[in-house]
């Protein structure tokens, strides 16, 4: 079918009629670069069970548009007719179940005229029967038509008399037909997922570090590249002051440690105070760049009188056996690195195939153009707002400084990216049923197991309850997606 021009009405003829046995698909996408580095539950869509109604959430929910405007190049239209004697036997139906159900005084239970029900419940009983005629006839006429809808039907110029047809239009947007022919030509650079010595030697010097001890230096000695010292200070800004402005507070610190030669330590107290001894004083100043990380800093001269108290140095442990036992269950120094070097490769492989995945299908949606359900993208845009919003609260953001949220712009703002992430998951459908990707129940399984891990929830819990939410297909649809990708980026050379 051609794409239906004009759309429904959005006054009182239309109206979104969420149809029982239709579920629009969602946008889901494995191409956002905030997917990057999340969980396999995030990455899915999926959340656990503890998080499904928190306040976060519902702040997006409250600002989602719940009947968005449908893209003309994706909606479609039926038009359909229930026959008359099935409209007949629909309200007898509901009448006669009123009748039995209905408490009115004045009227013995089960003994309310048909006319009193048929006046005091005549808007209830027509939108039962819609509920009740409408949904089988949709999904008939969408079967007939080989149609599948991605959002909720929009109904429109209903037409209901008891006795009579009853005769409605319903809008939908479905996912185009699109041709992605060429798919393979599109290249980027292949990832190299190889760990080198380098990476391996670089991670067991960090660990090194991170479990060395700060000692003393007692010998007479001064300040070398490496050490620590250790300082109180006091710093005077030195400049003529605005008008009207404030003379700038003292700079002071007492007992701090400052790194000779570290890549934290601004240069001139490096040079400062190199050579230095406990004991010493040093006057000297400092010249800080426009773009110094403290604003109150940045293109400030300070004068700085500094005394050296002490000198400390850092030990590091020595990569051996005795090393290796602290930091757990191994063997020896060789299982240690063993199992680091098995680590690190996994997880270098898995960064830079996420992030050849990414770059690979944004190149994917810049060589193939074509329209868009709008529904997709303003669920995807639901989803991208709440992922924000839960981001935010674990930085500690309050929750009534959320509700003052500029949630238009916000959404406004997600919009672009959210469009290309659901192109990027209908190209990846599309590549998927050409290449005959296949996703196993054993892969499944397996990603259940690691959600169930991430969100602490049973697996058996779990898996009940994304099958009852009708998510365990998302989970499936996803895993083949990435599966599509990770082809793709294998096949580069």
């Amino acid at each position: 079918m051609e794409p239906i021009l004009p759309l429904p009405p959005t006054g009182t003829e239309a109206r979104t009629l969420n149809l029982a046995g239709i579920r629009p698909r969602k946008a889901q996408t494995l191409t956002s670069t905030e997917t990057t580095d999340t969980t396999a539950a995030e990455k899915t869509g999926i959340e656990s069970a503890e998080h499904n109604h928190d306040e976060q959430a519902d702040h997006a929910h409250e600002h989602a548009h719940a009947q968005p405007t449908l893209n003309p190049a994706c909606t479609r239209e039926v038009e359909v007719e229930v026959p008359a004697d099935e409209v007949t036997r629909s309200f007898r139906g509901v009448l006669k179940r009123y009748q039995k159900l209905a408490r009115i005084p004045g009227f013995r239970p089960g003994k309310v005229p048909e006319s009193v029900i048929r006046n005091r419940f005549a808007s209830s009983i027509r939108d039962e029967v819609i509920e009740a005629v409408v949904p089988q006839h949709f999904r008939s006429a969408i079967a007939r038509n080989g149609l599948q809808p991605v959002s909720q039907p929009q109904i429109a110029n209903l037409q209901l008399e008891e006795g009579q047809p009853l005769r409605f239009r319903a809008f939908f947007e479905v996912i185009p037909d699109i041709s992605v022919e060429g798919y393979g030509d599109v290249r980027v650079e292949k990832p190299d997922t190889e760990l080198t010595e380098a990476e391996l030697e670089s991670e067991l010097e960090r660990l090194r570090d991170a479990h060395s001890t700060m000692e003393p230096v007692t010998e007479d000695r001064g300040l070398a590249d490496g050490d620590w010292a250790q300082i109180s200070f006091k710093g005077e800004p030195r400049g003529e002051k605005a008008e009207g402005e404030e003379p700038a507070a003292p700079i002071e610190a007492q007992d701090v440690s400052v790194e000779i030669g570290g890549k934290d330590t601004v240069e001139a107290f490096t040079s400062a105070l190199r050579g230095a001894k406990p004991g010493q004083e040093l006057k000297f100043e400092v010249t800080y760049p426009g773009d110094f990380a403290q604003k109150r800093l940045a293109g400030k001269t300070v004068a700085y009188a500094v005394e050296v108290s002490g000198i400390r140095r850092k030990a590091q442990p020595e990569l051996n056996d005795d090393f290796a036992k602290q930091m757990g269950d191994y063997e020896n120094i060789e299982d240690l690195k063993n199992k680091l070097r098995e680590h690190l490769a996994a997880d270098k492989r898995h960064r830079m195939m996420t992030d050849a995945r990414n770059r690979l299908v944004d190149a994917l949606t810049a060589r193939f153009d074509f329209p868009v359900p709008e529904s997709l993208v303003q669920s995807q845009v639901d989803t991208r707002l709440e992922r924000g919003l839960r981001a935010l609260a674990a930085q500690g953001m309050r929750t009534e400084d959320m509700r003052n949220l500029d949630f238009d712009r916000l959404r406004d703002g997600q919009r672009e990216s959210a469009m290309n992430e659901v192109k990027g998951s209908i190209l990846l459908d599309r590549i998927a049923d050409r290449e005959q990707v296949q996703v196993s129940d054993d892969e499944v399984e397996h990603e259940l197991q690691v959600i169930s891990l991430q969100t602490r929830e049973p697996l058996e819990a779990l898996r009940e309850r994304l099958t009852r939410e009708g998510n365990l297909a998302r989970i499936r649809e996803q895993l083949k997606r990435e599966k599509t990708a990770n082809l793709l980026v294998e096949r580069l050379t």
